[in-house]
């Protein structure tokens, strides 16, 4: 590979396709351009107003209310049910608007940092620990969770990180845990409440030790049974409470537990806290996350070299994800030549405004449409296990029919006009501009059409 490549892959694999001036930025030392990226803060926050999860969790307790006021005001009888539901549309539309305003904001985020290492970091994360907005109830919380319990946690220790997202109530809404009461346990034998596993089963299959780590079904039930308890307080909690992670008494199972071949005893709180521990220092959990970064990075059958090399570094420092992200940024196996991965729906429509140098202005007709239509709106990945990275899932001809429908309607209004096609071409990809890319360029009617080739073309498309 030759030097000048580097800061091609540096920019475009680690991070998030190249601004104007960036490869120059990245070309004395692509690698200590992405380490100056690291930080131990963690990554940047996208800019608001974006309101914190209690505010998010009162406005919830809000249109609850309205839509309980609307039932009881209106029944199915007085209306015709076509109205009722434009009603209740019209109740929800500002948590709708709430979504909205998060996924443009961490799209705008991502099309303008300077830090793109950092904020792809992130976004792996947030894809590793998914909170959907599958469910009403955790659509309105889906953005927060990033903020608060991901994004300050991506270049620490990925034990804080597993305690962060499994605590937030954005993942307890989300997998059912505040609904989850230990058939023993006071409230389970008052209220007739029944455990709940999906928390536990996530955690263990998708958070860490991975689907092959030869644990049971008793060991995803123990586990449950460890983890009744955390829940969000509610409306009927103090105002300090409503919103946040909180630990109910009355719901925990009592008793010890045993999990993947350890005996638990029963401190409460401590109990689930103790086996979060030991599943974040689990070798499995090593290894399951070291392969699904290198997979995300470099390719999606990736080296079995580079994937022990991230497996030692994580075992040898206790989870460190900063000293993860360098041993990455070090890794020969990191930097080939070949790209060998497709860039998502997502990465596509943000490196092409990178590459145009822009970001967008409208949230819904810039950055919501488009990517429902390319089929990956941020926060609705369909399952816990987030979206797919593999070229796959992503390529089919289809697929790609509607990209081009995106990349000629954004390349009329982001088009560069003051470089040729050849040099924005080359500012976007450098080294890795071919010969019969520059053709097709050259050739083009208009600046336009020739920056909608640029972005359709095979050396844009993969990373």
């Amino acid at each position: 590979m030759t030097a000048s490549l580097e800061p091609v892959i540096a920019v475009t694999r680690f991070g998030l396709g190249a601004r104007p001036q960036e490869l120059q930025a990245a070309a004395n030392d692509p690698r200590g351009w992405l380490k100056s990226q690291i930080r131990k803060q963690g990554a940047d926050q996208p800019k608001g107003p974006l309101p914190d999860t209690p505010d998010r969790v009162a406005t919830l307790f809000t249109l609850r209310g309205e839509i309980k006021d609307l039932k009881r005001e209106k029944s199915y009888s007085e209306m015709k049910p076509e109205d009722f539901k434009g009603e209740r549309k019209d109740i929800i539309l500002p948590m709708l608007e709430g979504v909205r305003d998060e996924i443009f904001a961490r799209t705008v985020l991502a099309a303008q940092t300077a830090a793109p290492f950092r904020e792809r970091w992130a976004l792996f994360w947030a894809n590793h620990f998914t909170v959907s907005s599958s469910k009403l109830q955790s659509a309105v919380l889906c953005g927060p969770f990033e903020r608060e319990a991901i994004r300050p946690n991506v270049f620490g220790r990925f034990e804080d990180l597993l305690i962060a997202s499994s605590t937030h109530p954005g993942m307890l809404v989300y997998l059912d845990q505040a609904q989850s009461a230990g058939p023993n346990s006071l409230a389970g034998q008052l209220r007739d409440m029944g455990l709940n596993e999906n928390l536990a089963r996530e955690i263990m299959e998708l958070h860490t030790v991975g689907a092959d780590a030869g644990y049971t079904q008793a060991d995803v039930t123990e586990f449950a049974r460890a983890l009744t308890g955390f829940s969000v307080g509610a409306k009927r909690d103090s105002r300090s409470e409503q919103g946040r992670f909180l630990y109910r008494s009355l719901l925990h199972e009592p008793g010890t537990r045993k999990i993947m071949g350890k005996t638990y005893a029963d401190r409460g709180m401590d109990l689930a806290m103790h086996v979060l521990k030991d599943l974040a220092a689990h070798p499995k959990t090593a290894e399951h996350i070291s392969r699904k970064l290198a997979a995300y990075f470099v390719a999606d059958e990736p080296p079995s070299s580079l994937i022990g090399k991230l497996k030692t570094s994580f075992l040898e420092t206790q989870g460190d994800l900063s000293a993860l992200a360098e041993t990455l940024i070090d890794a020969p196996e990191a930097w080939q030549p070949e790209a060998q991965k497709f860039k998502t729906p997502y990465e596509f429509i943000v490196s092409g405004y990178r590459a145009a140098g822009g970001a967008p202005a409208d949230p819904q007709k810039e950055v919501v449409l488009p990517l429902t239509v390319l089929g990956q709106r941020p926060f609705a990945s369909p399952q816990p296990n987030g979206w797919s990275d593999a070229a796959s899932d992503w390529a089919a001809p289809g697929a790609m029919v509607k990209r081009l429908t995106w990349a000629s309607r954004f390349a009329e209004y982001y088009a560069p006009q003051s470089t040729s096609p050849v040099d924005a071409a080359l500012s976007a990809l450098g080294e890795r501009v071919s010969g019969s890319l520059r053709t097709a360029l050259t050739r083009a009617e208009s600046r336009t059409e020739a920056f909608a080739i640029l972005l359709m073309s095979p050396e844009f498309q993969r990373r």
